[in-house]
Parts: structure tokens; sequence; C-alpha cells
């Protein structure tokens, strides 16, 4: 065998390796920018039966993942300014029906300091989609790269009408006004966002426009799927779906695209909103 043979064998061998390394050490942090409720499960959830109502708070989840490409946060939760004055910043109407209960240790720049990171060393924001909860602390990370899907931007620039262009909407301009000149990585469906497998984002279009969720792949082996609110909460998978929703056929498509990943591959489904999920695992380290 040459030896250009058997160096680019090597070579390709260190890649693998360094493929697999990146992947192993992968670990993902699950917190929350504070709850929203409490209130009826009917509210979200009109279609579930009578022997299943409940009350129900829901957290409102964002995920810091450690990779050795860079550090990445996957939602930014509610903007800091609803900490104090909430009908200050967004629409009345929607701080009644939402009941926000956000301290200022919630907000992500908090609690990535309390894992003892600052600000600066996030190199990737993703955003699932552009609802208030979701996108409302991007501008807190002018240096990073937004990850996003491109229908979403418009959508967020210009919704649709049912979806609130004015208040009380869900998609405030200002949490992204002073963000056009972002440096926006504009998606059109999945994308491997270090190249290694590792970290996973999905296209699962139908609560908005552009919805997306991530896939992540730990050093244990284990397989998160963070499935912000393309699930909200366990009765959605139970087959009751959730109410605002742009499109219920690519909804239902994307809660079922998830779903035969579960079942096919053994990764585990967290939910943006399941107060009983987030009480059992949230707050923790996945390595």
């Amino acid at each position: 065998m040459r030896k250009s043979n058997v160096a680019t064998m090597l070579f390709g061998a260190l890649l693998l390796l360094g493929s697999a390394t990146a992947s192993a050490q992968a670990k993902v942090f699950w917190t929350t920018s504070g709850f929203f409720g409490p209130f009826p499960i009917s509210s979200w959830i009109p279609t579930v039966p009578k022997e299943k109502q409940r009350d129900v708070t829901l957290p409102v989840s964002m995920w810091i993942i450690d990779h050795p490409k860079g550090l990445v946060v996957f939602d930014t939760g509610n903007n800091v300014a609803i900490t104090d004055n909430c009908k200050a910043y967004w629409a009345p109407g929607i701080c009644d029906f939402m009941k926000p209960s956000q301290k200022r240790g919630d907000v992500i720049d908090m609690q990535l300091k309390k894992l003892g990171y600052a600000l600066d060393q996030v190199k990737v924001v993703v955003t699932s989609h552009a609802h208030l909860d979701h996108i409302g602390n991007i501008e807190m990370f002018p240096n990073a790269i937004h990850v996003i899907q491109k229908k979403e931007l418009y959508q967020a620039w210009f919704p649709e009408k049912f979806q609130g262009r004015t208040s009380p909407g869900f998609f405030v301009i200002a949490d992204f006004d002073n963000a056009r000149e972002f440096n926006f990585l504009e998606l059109e469906g999945d994308y491997d966002l270090f190249g290694d497998g590792s970290v996973l984002i999905l296209s699962t279009p139908g609560h908005t426009l552009g919805h997306q969720s991530m896939k992540v792949k730990l050093a244990s082996g284990q397989t998160l799927i963070l499935a912000a609110d393309a699930i909200w909460m366990k009765e959605n998978l139970e087959g009751y779906p959730a109410v605002s929703n742009y499109s219920v056929k690519d909804y239902t498509n994307s809660i079922n695209r998830l779903k035969f990943m579960r079942d096919l591959e053994g990764t585990e489904i967290f939910m943006a909103h399941d107060q009983d999920q987030y009480k059992e695992k949230g707050g923790n380290w996945y390595r």
C-alpha cells in the first residue's frame, strides 16, 4: 500500500475520532425563564377530556449547550423588562392572560452566570420561533451567530393578522427591533450545527411558520430532542393538540416526526411547557 494512501486513511480516522470526541463531550442544561400561570389546562389544550382536566403552571424553557466547538443557547426566554413591570413592556392583555412570574435571576444572562459563563462566551443562539417567551432576549447577544428559519424571520417582522400584528400579539417587535443587523444564519430546513452530528436543528413547522426544534447527542450515548413549542406538554403527545397553531397539518406532521425519532432512535423528548417533566428533570445538566 502506498504511503499516501496510508496517510489518507490515518487522516480520515483522526477526523472521525475528532468528530466522535466532540460529540461525546457535548452537555446540556435545562433551565426556565420563570413560569406562566397557574390556569386550567383547557386554556391551552381545549380538547383534553374532563377526567384529564387540571391546573398547570408552565415553565418557560431555555437550554444551554456546552459543546467543544462553542457555547450554544437555545431560546432566550421572556424579555428582562417584564421582570419588574410586565404591562409596561407586553400588552396588558397578554400579561393578565399569561401571568408571568419571572425573577431577575431567571433571565438568561443570570442563568449563564450561575453556570460560570458570560454573555460574550455564547457563540450561537438558536431561536425555536419568534414568540415573546422564546426570542425575548436575543438582543443580549449582539456578537453571536443567530440561527433561525428564514420563514420565521419573515413571520416575526410581519406575522399573519390572526396571530397579532399589533397589541396584544405574541410577536413583540421590541424583542428584536435592534437585531436587524445581527449575524443571522437563515435556514430552510434541517441543519447540522457543528458538522459532527452532535447538534441537529430540526425543521418542525406548525406552531409557527418556521418553528424549529433541536436534537443533541450526549457523551453517554443518550439523545435528547428539545421540542420547544412543537410539543407543549405530554397531553399533546397523547393526541390532544395545542391551540394557536399556524398550520394544524404542519403541527401534526411535526409532532409525528418527533415521535418517530423517539420510537425508532430511542431519543427522549423534552417539552417546552410541561410542568411535570420540568419538576422531575429541569435544572439539571445532561452529559
